[in-house]
Protein backbone atom coordinates (compact mmCIF):
# COMPACT_ATOMS: atom_id res chain seq x y z
CA UNK A 1 0.00 0.00 0.00
CA UNK A 2 1.29 3.44 -0.93
CA UNK A 3 0.26 7.06 -0.50
CA UNK A 4 -1.11 8.37 -3.79
CA UNK A 5 -2.08 11.90 -2.77
CA UNK A 6 -2.10 14.40 0.09
CA UNK A 7 -4.50 17.33 -0.19
CA UNK A 8 -6.21 19.97 1.91
CA UNK A 9 -9.72 21.36 2.19
CA UNK A 10 -10.25 24.85 3.62
CA UNK A 11 -13.62 25.55 5.23
CA UNK A 12 -14.98 28.49 7.22
CA UNK A 13 -18.14 29.43 9.08
CA UNK A 14 -18.92 33.09 9.82
CA UNK A 15 -20.18 33.64 13.37
CA UNK A 16 -23.44 35.56 13.86
CA UNK A 17 -21.44 38.09 15.89
CA UNK A 18 -17.76 38.34 16.81
CA UNK A 19 -16.56 37.06 20.17
CA UNK A 20 -13.39 38.00 22.04
CA UNK A 21 -10.92 36.36 24.38
CA UNK A 22 -8.19 38.17 26.30
CA UNK A 23 -6.26 39.02 23.15
CA UNK A 24 -8.11 38.31 19.94
CA UNK A 25 -11.28 38.79 17.93
CA UNK A 26 -12.97 35.71 16.50
CA UNK A 27 -15.40 36.60 13.74
CA UNK A 28 -15.45 33.14 12.14
CA UNK A 29 -14.55 29.49 12.65
CA UNK A 30 -12.11 28.31 9.97
CA UNK A 31 -10.67 24.80 9.68
CA UNK A 32 -8.05 23.15 7.49
CA UNK A 33 -8.86 19.52 6.71
CA UNK A 34 -6.30 17.06 5.34
CA UNK A 35 -6.93 13.99 3.21
CA UNK A 36 -4.35 11.27 2.62
CA UNK A 37 -5.36 8.93 -0.20
CA UNK A 38 -3.82 5.51 -0.86
CA UNK A 39 -3.41 3.61 -4.11
CA UNK A 40 -6.30 1.38 -2.97
CA UNK A 41 -8.65 4.37 -2.86
CA UNK A 42 -8.87 4.44 0.95
CA UNK A 43 -8.77 7.99 2.36
CA UNK A 44 -7.67 9.09 5.83
CA UNK A 45 -8.98 12.33 7.29
CA UNK A 46 -7.09 14.80 9.49
CA UNK A 47 -7.09 18.42 10.56
CA UNK A 48 -4.21 20.88 10.92
CA UNK A 49 -4.23 23.88 13.23
CA UNK A 50 -3.82 27.28 11.56
CA UNK A 51 -4.02 29.60 14.56
CA UNK A 52 -2.43 32.99 14.04
CA UNK A 53 -2.42 32.94 10.27
CA UNK A 54 -4.48 32.26 7.13
CA UNK A 55 -5.46 28.73 6.17
CA UNK A 56 -3.48 28.99 2.95
CA UNK A 57 -0.15 29.19 4.82
CA UNK A 58 -0.52 25.81 6.49
CA UNK A 59 -2.12 24.34 3.37
CA UNK A 60 0.93 25.38 1.34
CA UNK A 61 3.30 23.67 3.78
CA UNK A 62 1.27 20.46 3.56
CA UNK A 63 0.86 20.39 -0.20
CA UNK A 64 4.18 21.89 -1.31
CA UNK A 65 6.63 20.92 1.43
CA UNK A 66 5.38 17.68 3.02
CA UNK A 67 3.45 16.03 0.19
CA UNK A 68 6.47 15.36 -2.08
CA UNK A 69 8.16 13.36 0.71
CA UNK A 70 5.04 11.29 1.39
CA UNK A 71 4.04 10.17 -2.09
CA UNK A 72 4.81 6.48 -2.59
CA UNK A 73 5.33 5.85 1.14
CA UNK A 74 3.54 3.18 3.16
CA UNK A 75 0.83 5.04 5.16
CA UNK A 76 0.89 2.44 7.95
CA UNK A 77 4.37 3.51 9.06
CA UNK A 78 3.20 6.47 11.15
CA UNK A 79 6.26 6.74 13.38
CA UNK A 80 8.69 6.69 10.46
CA UNK A 81 6.63 9.13 8.40
CA UNK A 82 6.41 11.54 11.33
CA UNK A 83 10.20 11.46 11.60
CA UNK A 84 10.58 11.82 7.84
CA UNK A 85 8.39 14.95 7.76
CA UNK A 86 10.03 16.43 10.86
CA UNK A 87 13.62 15.78 9.80
CA UNK A 88 13.03 17.24 6.36
CA UNK A 89 11.49 20.40 7.83
CA UNK A 90 13.17 21.01 11.21
CA UNK A 91 15.71 23.47 9.81
CA UNK A 92 12.81 25.40 8.33
CA UNK A 93 10.80 25.55 11.56
CA UNK A 94 10.73 23.67 14.86
CA UNK A 95 7.18 24.42 15.83
CA UNK A 96 4.19 26.45 14.85
CA UNK A 97 3.16 26.19 11.23
CA UNK A 98 5.30 23.18 10.27
CA UNK A 99 4.34 21.06 13.27
CA UNK A 100 0.70 22.05 12.70
CA UNK A 101 1.00 20.85 9.11
CA UNK A 102 2.60 17.58 10.24
CA UNK A 103 -0.22 17.21 12.77
CA UNK A 104 -2.91 17.26 10.11
CA UNK A 105 -1.15 14.65 7.99
CA UNK A 106 -0.41 12.47 11.02
CA UNK A 107 -4.06 12.45 12.17
CA UNK A 108 -5.09 11.40 8.65
CA UNK A 109 -2.52 8.57 8.69
CA UNK A 110 -3.89 7.30 12.00
CA UNK A 111 -7.43 7.48 10.62
CA UNK A 112 -6.21 5.25 7.80
CA UNK A 113 -4.64 2.82 10.26
CA UNK A 114 -7.89 2.60 12.20
CA UNK A 115 -9.87 1.95 9.03
CA UNK A 116 -7.41 -0.72 7.92
CA UNK A 117 -7.62 -2.41 11.31
CA UNK A 118 -11.41 -2.06 11.49
CA UNK A 119 -10.91 -0.48 14.91
CA UNK A 120 -11.73 2.91 16.48
CA UNK A 121 -8.67 4.95 17.36
CA UNK A 122 -9.44 5.01 21.08
CA UNK A 123 -8.95 1.23 21.04
CA UNK A 124 -6.01 1.21 18.63
CA UNK A 125 -4.10 3.85 20.62
CA UNK A 126 -4.63 2.26 24.03
CA UNK A 127 -8.23 1.32 24.71
CA UNK A 128 -8.79 2.79 28.16
CA UNK A 129 -12.46 3.91 27.94
CA UNK A 130 -15.18 4.33 25.36
CA UNK A 131 -16.91 7.27 27.09
CA UNK A 132 -15.08 10.47 28.00
CA UNK A 133 -16.42 13.41 30.03
CA UNK A 134 -16.62 16.81 28.37
CA UNK A 135 -16.75 20.41 29.52
CA UNK A 136 -18.39 23.36 27.84
CA UNK A 137 -15.95 26.04 26.78
CA UNK A 138 -17.52 29.47 26.42
CA UNK A 139 -17.87 32.62 28.43
CA UNK A 140 -16.27 34.70 25.69
CA UNK A 141 -16.57 38.46 25.77
CA UNK A 142 -19.10 39.88 23.29
CA UNK A 143 -20.92 43.12 22.63
CA UNK A 144 -24.08 43.23 24.73
CA UNK A 145 -23.04 40.29 26.92
CA UNK A 146 -23.07 41.45 30.53
CA UNK A 147 -22.76 39.48 33.73
CA UNK A 148 -26.41 38.42 33.61
CA UNK A 149 -26.12 37.09 30.05
CA UNK A 150 -22.89 35.29 30.94
CA UNK A 151 -24.54 33.59 33.91
CA UNK A 152 -27.49 32.54 31.72
CA UNK A 153 -25.09 31.07 29.17
CA UNK A 154 -23.37 28.93 31.79
CA UNK A 155 -26.64 27.75 33.29
CA UNK A 156 -27.69 26.60 29.82
CA UNK A 157 -24.59 24.40 29.60
CA UNK A 158 -25.50 22.77 32.91
CA UNK A 159 -29.08 22.18 31.79
CA UNK A 160 -27.75 20.21 28.83
CA UNK A 161 -25.82 17.94 31.18
CA UNK A 162 -22.33 19.42 31.38
CA UNK A 163 -20.76 19.01 34.80
CA UNK A 164 -17.89 21.40 34.02
CA UNK A 165 -17.73 24.80 32.30
CA UNK A 166 -15.00 27.29 31.36
CA UNK A 167 -15.03 31.05 30.79
CA UNK A 168 -12.56 33.64 29.56
CA UNK A 169 -10.79 36.24 31.68
CA UNK A 170 -7.91 38.64 31.01
CA UNK A 171 -9.30 41.23 28.61
CA UNK A 172 -7.65 44.05 30.54
CA UNK A 173 -5.25 46.32 28.64
CA UNK A 174 -4.58 48.34 31.78
CA UNK A 175 -2.18 45.79 33.25
CA UNK A 176 1.54 45.89 32.54
CA UNK A 177 2.59 44.06 29.39
CA UNK A 178 -0.94 43.29 28.21
CA UNK A 179 -0.80 41.92 24.63
CA UNK A 180 -4.14 43.64 24.02
CA UNK A 181 -2.30 46.96 23.88
CA UNK A 182 -0.99 46.07 20.42
CA UNK A 183 -4.32 44.83 19.06
CA UNK A 184 -6.55 46.82 16.72
CA UNK A 185 -9.62 46.03 18.82
CA UNK A 186 -8.18 47.39 22.05
CA UNK A 187 -10.98 48.97 24.05
CA UNK A 188 -13.70 46.67 22.70
CA UNK A 189 -15.40 44.58 25.39
CA UNK A 190 -12.62 45.37 27.84
CA UNK A 191 -13.17 44.95 31.57
CA UNK A 192 -11.25 45.75 34.73
CA UNK A 193 -9.72 43.07 36.92
CA UNK A 194 -12.51 43.68 39.44
CA UNK A 195 -15.09 43.16 36.70
CA UNK A 196 -13.41 39.94 35.63
CA UNK A 197 -13.56 38.69 39.19
CA UNK A 198 -17.26 39.63 39.33
CA UNK A 199 -17.87 37.68 36.13
CA UNK A 200 -16.33 34.54 37.62
CA UNK A 201 -18.24 35.00 40.87
CA UNK A 202 -21.54 35.37 39.00
CA UNK A 203 -20.88 32.16 37.08
CA UNK A 204 -20.08 30.24 40.25
CA UNK A 205 -23.32 31.44 41.79
CA UNK A 206 -25.24 30.52 38.64
CA UNK A 207 -23.93 26.95 38.30
CA UNK A 208 -23.81 26.09 41.98
CA UNK A 209 -21.09 24.35 44.01
CA UNK A 210 -21.19 20.93 42.32
CA UNK A 211 -20.20 21.94 38.77
CA UNK A 212 -16.51 22.32 37.97
CA UNK A 213 -15.53 25.85 36.98
CA UNK A 214 -12.40 26.71 34.99
CA UNK A 215 -11.02 30.09 33.90
CA UNK A 216 -8.75 30.85 30.93
CA UNK A 217 -6.60 33.99 30.73
CA UNK A 218 -5.07 33.07 27.35
CA UNK A 219 -1.61 34.10 28.56
CA UNK A 220 -2.61 37.75 28.99
CA UNK A 221 -1.47 38.41 32.57
CA UNK A 222 1.97 39.03 34.03
CA UNK A 223 3.09 37.04 37.06
CA UNK A 224 2.05 39.54 39.76
CA UNK A 225 -1.42 39.91 38.24
CA UNK A 226 -1.82 36.17 37.79
CA UNK A 227 -0.81 35.50 41.40
CA UNK A 228 -3.08 38.21 42.75
CA UNK A 229 -6.08 37.12 40.68
CA UNK A 230 -5.38 33.45 41.30
CA UNK A 231 -5.51 33.94 45.05
CA UNK A 232 -8.78 35.83 44.76
CA UNK A 233 -10.21 33.06 42.58
CA UNK A 234 -9.35 30.39 45.12
CA UNK A 235 -12.42 31.20 47.20
CA UNK A 236 -14.63 30.48 44.16
CA UNK A 237 -13.40 26.86 43.98
CA UNK A 238 -11.91 27.18 40.50
CA UNK A 239 -10.94 23.75 39.15
CA UNK A 240 -8.11 24.99 36.97
CA UNK A 241 -6.49 28.31 36.02
CA UNK A 242 -5.59 28.11 32.33
CA UNK A 243 -2.66 29.92 30.70
CA UNK A 244 -2.25 32.55 33.42
CA UNK A 245 0.91 34.00 31.81
CA UNK A 246 2.51 34.24 28.39
CA UNK A 247 3.38 30.70 27.20
CA UNK A 248 7.08 31.50 26.72
CA UNK A 249 7.36 32.44 30.39
CA UNK A 250 7.97 28.95 31.77
CA UNK A 251 9.53 30.29 34.98
CA UNK A 252 6.59 32.65 35.41
CA UNK A 253 4.08 29.84 35.11
CA UNK A 254 6.06 27.78 37.62
CA UNK A 255 6.02 30.75 40.02
CA UNK A 256 2.25 31.14 39.69
CA UNK A 257 1.83 27.39 40.23
CA UNK A 258 3.89 27.57 43.43
CA UNK A 259 1.96 30.54 44.86
CA UNK A 260 -1.64 29.78 43.89
CA UNK A 261 -3.65 26.84 45.23
CA UNK A 262 -5.59 26.40 41.98
CA UNK A 263 -4.02 23.89 39.53
CA UNK A 264 -2.42 25.58 36.51
CA UNK A 265 -3.41 24.33 33.04
CA UNK A 266 -1.52 24.90 29.80
CA UNK A 267 -0.14 25.55 27.28
CA UNK A 268 -1.75 24.83 23.93
CA UNK A 269 0.55 27.33 22.24
CA UNK A 270 3.60 25.23 23.16
CA UNK A 271 3.60 23.80 19.67
CA UNK A 272 6.96 22.01 19.53
CA UNK A 273 5.59 18.72 20.76
CA UNK A 274 7.35 16.69 23.41
CA UNK A 275 10.20 19.17 23.66
CA UNK A 276 7.95 22.02 24.81
CA UNK A 277 5.86 19.93 27.18
CA UNK A 278 8.86 18.10 28.64
CA UNK A 279 10.18 21.43 29.92
CA UNK A 280 6.83 22.56 31.37
CA UNK A 281 6.29 19.23 33.09
CA UNK A 282 9.83 19.10 34.49
CA UNK A 283 9.48 22.64 35.89
CA UNK A 284 6.13 21.76 37.52
CA UNK A 285 4.78 24.80 35.70
CA UNK A 286 1.50 23.06 34.88
CA UNK A 287 -0.74 20.48 36.48
CA UNK A 288 -3.24 19.92 33.65
CA UNK A 289 -1.21 19.29 30.48
CA UNK A 290 -2.93 20.83 27.44
CA UNK A 291 -1.47 20.01 24.02
CA UNK A 292 -3.62 20.47 20.93
CA UNK A 293 -3.59 17.29 18.81
CA UNK A 294 -3.86 19.35 15.60
CA UNK A 295 -1.07 21.72 16.65
CA UNK A 296 1.50 19.82 18.74
CA UNK A 297 2.39 17.02 16.32
CA UNK A 298 -0.72 14.95 15.70
CA UNK A 299 -1.65 11.75 17.48
CA UNK A 300 1.87 10.31 17.22
CA UNK A 301 3.44 13.15 19.18
CA UNK A 302 0.53 13.96 21.49
CA UNK A 303 0.36 10.35 22.66
CA UNK A 304 3.96 10.74 23.79
CA UNK A 305 3.09 13.98 25.58
CA UNK A 306 0.30 12.10 27.33
CA UNK A 307 2.78 9.49 28.51
CA UNK A 308 5.21 12.16 29.69
CA UNK A 309 2.39 13.64 31.74
CA UNK A 310 1.41 10.22 33.02
CA UNK A 311 4.96 9.57 34.20
CA UNK A 312 4.76 12.81 36.19
CA UNK A 313 1.33 11.81 37.58
CA UNK A 314 -0.37 14.68 35.72
CA UNK A 315 -3.70 14.64 33.84
CA UNK A 316 -4.04 15.34 30.12
CA UNK A 317 -6.69 17.91 29.17
CA UNK A 318 -6.14 18.68 25.46
CA UNK A 319 -7.03 22.01 23.92
CA UNK A 320 -9.73 21.33 21.31
CA UNK A 321 -10.64 24.06 18.85
CA UNK A 322 -11.65 23.15 15.33
CA UNK A 323 -14.05 21.09 13.29
CA UNK A 324 -15.60 17.69 13.96
CA UNK A 325 -12.32 16.12 12.83
CA UNK A 326 -10.15 17.81 15.46
CA UNK A 327 -12.78 17.07 18.11
CA UNK A 328 -12.75 13.39 17.19
CA UNK A 329 -8.96 13.14 17.18
CA UNK A 330 -8.62 14.65 20.65
CA UNK A 331 -11.58 12.72 22.09
CA UNK A 332 -10.17 9.41 20.83
CA UNK A 333 -6.84 10.26 22.44
CA UNK A 334 -8.62 10.89 25.75
CA UNK A 335 -10.28 7.50 25.43
CA UNK A 336 -6.93 5.83 24.83
CA UNK A 337 -4.92 6.95 27.88
CA UNK A 338 -5.51 6.42 31.57
CA UNK A 339 -4.55 9.99 32.58
CA UNK A 340 -7.10 11.62 30.26
CA UNK A 341 -9.17 14.37 31.86
CA UNK A 342 -12.03 16.09 29.98
CA UNK A 343 -12.74 16.97 26.35
CA UNK A 344 -13.16 20.65 25.55
CA UNK A 345 -16.37 21.28 23.58
CA UNK A 346 -17.80 24.44 22.09
CA UNK A 347 -21.54 24.29 22.73
CA UNK A 348 -23.90 24.58 20.97
CA UNK A 349 -21.77 23.08 18.22
CA UNK A 350 -21.11 25.39 15.28
CA UNK A 351 -21.72 23.94 11.78
CA UNK A 352 -18.11 22.85 11.25
CA UNK A 353 -18.47 20.68 14.34
CA UNK A 354 -21.96 19.43 13.47
CA UNK A 355 -23.01 19.74 9.83
CA UNK A 356 -19.57 19.01 8.34
CA UNK A 357 -19.64 15.33 9.38
CA UNK A 358 -22.42 12.84 8.80
CA UNK A 359 -22.20 11.46 12.36
CA UNK A 360 -20.11 13.83 14.52
CA UNK A 361 -19.26 13.09 18.12
CA UNK A 362 -21.70 14.82 20.43
CA UNK A 363 -22.05 15.50 24.14
CA UNK A 364 -25.01 13.60 25.56
CA UNK A 365 -27.30 14.52 28.45
CA UNK A 366 -24.82 13.06 30.93
CA UNK A 367 -22.12 15.48 29.77
CA UNK A 368 -20.10 12.72 28.09
CA UNK A 369 -19.00 11.69 24.60
CA UNK A 370 -19.54 8.12 23.43
CA UNK A 371 -16.63 7.37 21.09
CA UNK A 372 -18.40 4.42 19.52
CA UNK A 373 -16.96 1.57 17.50
CA UNK A 374 -16.70 3.05 14.00
CA UNK A 375 -13.16 2.52 12.64
CA UNK A 376 -10.54 5.25 12.71
CA UNK A 377 -11.89 8.62 13.76
CA UNK A 378 -15.38 7.43 12.90
CA UNK A 379 -15.91 10.62 10.88
CA UNK A 380 -17.22 10.87 7.31
CA UNK A 381 -17.48 14.27 5.67
CA UNK A 382 -20.81 15.43 4.28
CA UNK A 383 -20.03 16.54 0.68
CA UNK A 384 -22.87 19.07 0.65
CA UNK A 385 -21.64 20.69 3.85
CA UNK A 386 -18.06 20.75 2.57
CA UNK A 387 -19.25 22.51 -0.57
CA UNK A 388 -21.31 24.99 1.48
CA UNK A 389 -18.45 26.03 3.76
CA UNK A 390 -15.47 25.60 1.46
CA UNK A 391 -13.29 28.67 0.88
CA UNK A 392 -10.27 29.45 -1.25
Amino acid sequence: MQIRDVRTISVEYTLPRPVFDANYTMASKPALLVEVETDTGLVGLGEAAHFGGPLVSTATVIEQELRPHLLGQDPRETERLWELMHRRAYKHARGGIVIAAISGVDIALWDLRGKLAGMPLWRLLGGYRRRVPAYATGGFYAEGKGVRELADEMRAYCRHGFRAVKLKVGRNSGIEGSPLRAMADRGVCEVSLAEDLARVRAVREAIGPDVRLMVDANGAWDVPTAVRMGRLLEELDVYWFEEPVWPDDLAGSAEVASKVAIPIAGYETCSYGTVSFRDYIAARAVHFVQPDVAWAGGLTETLKIAHLAQAANLPLAPHIHGSAVAVAAAAHLLGAVRNGSMAEMVFPAHPLMGDLAREPLVVDGAGEIDLGERPGLGIELDPDAVKRYRVG
